[in-house]
């Protein structure tokens, strides 16, 4: 199992050398420091004295890739490629472009968005597999057709429709909690509880439709049949013997979310104004900060990376089958 881990933490590493070189590439290649510095400044009559002035403020004048004013290993080391990419492996995300350190921001970020997430992650699963084994319970029947059904309509609408119509019902009609901000201490949880529901409704259409899913097909496999032919009752064939086979696509399709635990989510912090990781990179992206959002974007991959990992960890306690690989 040692060596299997292992495996998969050198297959991870070349995806982030990927991943960060690609960004490179968007945010220096693509759109050069001078188009980042005329974006910013939001004129198209800018000088290149502005442009340039610009660049020696946040960083931006040093060469790309090699410094052949420099010597030793500076030529390497003062460049943008280091500053601005490689030293985000070292999580060293530097400041932003408005002179914020980032590293101090998103570990005071970080936790309204876990906050949200982990309740809403946790909650939302163990709702829709139990909708998803009602379902599969009580299969061609009508309350399974009704369901499905149910479950289409509710996929089918805009989460932004959960969220105005959550503060629209719950916030400001029967004023049972605000509609929007936050609070530090105990008293967060009143901030906290709209969000949570809001994204757990929101999932419920298309989360238990998927796990209804993979629970019927477990439910016509073999060895479901060899378990009900021995005399167990449906219930304990359903818990014991489908639910558990039925984990590792469960577990791939959790692993999807897991950096939305730390990143948080857009549309949701920035309705409800949760200073989470979410509405700082919204906020990012309106104020062109190019800083924050390359550092976001890489910490993305990092944590999605963290999570395929976590993921084959698992399949190796659900499948014997992965320990002998």
């Amino acid at each position: 199992m040692t060596a299997y881990i292992v495996r998969r933490m050198l297959y991870a590493l070349p995806i982030l050398l990927g991943v960060n070189a690609l960004t490179f590439v968007l945010f220096f290649v693509v759109n050069s420091p001078d188009d980042m510095a005329r974006m910013h400044l939001g004129n198209k009559r800018v000088t290149a004295e502005a442009v340039q002035a610009w660049k020696q403020e946040h960083g931006y004048e040093k060469p790309l890739l090699i410094n052949h004013s420099a010597q030793g290993a500076d030529m390497l080391t003062d460049t943008i490629l280091y500053e601005k990419s490689l030293r985000l492996f070292l999580f060293d995300f530097g400041q932003s472009d408005s002179g914020r350190d980032i590293s101090h921001d998103i570990s005071q970020r970080m936790w309204p968005s876990l906050a949200i997430a982990v309740p809403t992650l946790l909650v939302g699963l163990a709702v829709n597999i139990t909708f998803a084994l009602l379902l599969a319970f009580f299969r061609a029947s009508y309350l399974d057709f009704w369901g499905v059904v149910l479950c289409v309509a509710m996929m089918s609408i805009s989460s932004l429709f959960y969220i105005i119509g959550g503060q629209f019902l719950v916030g400001k009609l029967l004023n049972l909690v605000p509609i929007s901000g936050y609070d530090t201490g105990l008293h967060a949880w009143k901030f906290m509880v709209l969000p949570v529901v809001v994204g757990i409704v929101g999932s419920i259409g298309s989360g238990t439709r998927w796990y209804r899913t993979l629970f019927l097909e477990e439910i016509h496999r073999d060895y479901v049949r060899s378990a009900r032919a021995k005399g167990l009752s449906e219930h304990w064939v359903l818990f014991r013997h489908v639910l558990r086979n039925a984990l590792i696509p469960i577990l791939t399709g959790v692993v999807v979310v897991l950096p939305l635990l730390f990143i948080g989510s857009l549309l949701t912090e920035s309705f409800f104004g949760i200073p989470g990781l979410g509405s700082y990179t919204i906020d990012a992206i309106n104020r062109q900060d190019f800083a924050i959002v390359r550092a976001m974007v890489f910490l993305g991959a990092v944590l999605y990376i963290i999570g395929l990992l976590l993921t084959d960890i698992s399949y190796t306690m659900v499948d014997p089958r992965v320990r002998l690989d």
